[in-house]
């Protein structure tokens, strides 16, 4: 049995059903969209007063927004934005290491990255005021236009890889390490990019999923229906293998691994598009 409830839902326009002679105005943004979105994963830490979701979205008009879902009262809130990117903004994902941090990607080809720990704070303990989400910690240009893929991998000791692929066929991966910054009193994040490796023309068309599988192993897919693994070092990204796949204009790919019974290890690959298909894919090194 399946059973589906509505919790809570939002428009930007919201206010529009509202507004009087409104037939004698010019409504702003008609057309924009939500490209991507992201859940701010451990946000019943110590950090904040009450465990809350947070959800990010990546916006068309060109900004990062964060909500807050209230599921007790049915309610999705708008409690920061920023239009840091002035383009629209295509891919977020939150990842979490002492402090709440995001990543954006934009079709500029800039990845931007934030610690929006004060701004869920400030949502949890104030009414929402839409204060500004502030603005990037570290922004990197990884690719000469817009980036339709992120993915990012943690590594011990703070580290992180952040894989992204563009619509110019492009593939760029950075290892980024997050350490404390500041006075003992205000202390800070602080994000130093320690390697970066980028290849062009590693597809024929977009690049619109990117895994990293393993410290060593990237995965990538895009239109061209190719679904190719490669050898992730600083000197460079090689090529291992490339598989074809049936479904065609390409949105997603995502993976996961599992352990078969003899100890084997593979990844399941879920690509979708015009369809979904599901591939079971090993690498024995």
């Amino acid at each position: 049995i399946c059973q589906v409830t509505h919790v809570a839902s939002h428009r930007l326009d919201e206010h529009w059903d509202r507004m009087k002679n409104r037939h004698k105005l010019v409504k702003m943004d008609p057309e924009t969209r939500y490209m991507s979105l992201s859940v701010v994963c451990g946000t019943n830490s110590e950090q904040l007063p009450m465990p809350c979701t947070f959800l990010v979205a990546a916006c068309s008009d060109g900004s990062v927004r964060l909500f807050v879902l209230l599921e007790a009262a049915q309610k999705l809130l708008l409690v920061a934005e920023s239009f840091h990117h002035q383009r629209c903004v295509l891919k977020v994902e939150a990842f979490l290491h002492m402090n709440h941090l995001l990543c954006s990607a934009a079709t500029d080809g800039s990845v931007a990255f934030w610690d929006i720990t004060t701004a869920l704070c400030i949502a949890v303990l104030t009414e929402p005021l839409l204060p500004a989400l502030g603005t990037p910690l570290l922004t990197v240009v990884a690719h000469s236009c817009g980036v339709n893929s992120l993915h990012i991998q943690e590594l011990p000791k703070g580290q992180f890889l952040v894989a992204s692929g563009s619509d110019d066929g492009s593939i760029h991966v950075c290892l980024l390490e997050v350490t404390r910054g500041g006075d003992e009193a205000e202390p800070g994040t602080c994000l130093h990019i320690l390697e970066r490796v980028a290849r062009p023309c590693t597809h024929a068309a977009h690049v619109t999923g990117i895994r990293v599988l393993r410290p060593d192993l990237v995965l990538s897919a895009s239109v061209d229906q190719r679904l190719t693994l490669w050898r992730l070092s600083w000197d460079g990204l090689e090529e291992l293998s490339t598989t074809f796949f049936y479904v065609p204009d390409l949105a997603e790919l995502d993976c996961w691994e599992v352990v078969e019974a003899g100890g084997e290890r593979c990844w399941y690959c879920v690509l979708c598009g015009q369809g979904l298909e599901l591939l079971r894919y090993w690498y024995l090194a």
